[in-house]
């Protein structure tokens, strides 16, 4: 029981620090009104691993304070990519429950794209006074979500596919 916490630790540890190194190495397109967060790929992690739900949101928080945020967005985009995960691992419990991965894994990045469509737009308008109206604002920050998580976070999936075994184990929350 114990090696199962210790690896649930290590693993979100490691995906919180990986999250955190691709918003550094990628920061000139990680922030602001029109992004590509190369590090939201991560987001398709809870489909492997429910240890990716807190070490996304860590790292996120993380993300987001070392490139100097603000604290609204700091709480409300970690949060966003906590949504997100959630979303992701409950799909994952939905296509194993079936036993089928058809076109339900398409869903898969579907709730990080939502939760940061929906919850970055206002955050960049009050927060740091970017005039855009907010529903342009969702068109831009949706546009770089479906990029990061829907065309990249999908690559991750079936680049993982049947060897995700060796990199993550089976557990549940």
């Amino acid at each position: 029981m114990r090696d199962k916490k210790v690896l649930f630790l290590a693993q979100a540890a490691v995906i919180a620090a990986l999250y955190v190194v691709l918003c550094e190495i990628f920061a000139p397109i990680s922030f602001k009104n029109i992004q590509v967060r190369i590090a939201e790929a991560l987001t398709i992690l809870p489909f492997f691993t429910p240890a990716a739900i807190p070490g996304l949101f860590v790292g996120c928080l993380l993300g987001n304070l070392l490139a100097g945020a603000i604290p609204l967005d700091v709480v409300c985009g970690s949060l966003a990519t906590l949504i997100g995960a959630v979303g992701t691992w409950w799909i994952g419990q939905l296509i194993r429950k079936n036993h089928s991965s058809g076109a339900l894994k398409y869903a898969l990045p579907l709730p990080p794209i939502i939760a940061n469509t929906i919850i970055i737009p206002p955050v960049l308008y009050y927060g740091y006074a970017i005039t855009i109206p907010i529903p342009i604002q969702m068109l831009t920050v949706g546009f770089g979500e479906v990029i990061g998580c829907g065309v990249l976070g999908m690559a991750l999936f079936f680049a993982l596919g049947k060897n995700s075994g060796k990199i993550f184990s089976t557990q549940t929350i």
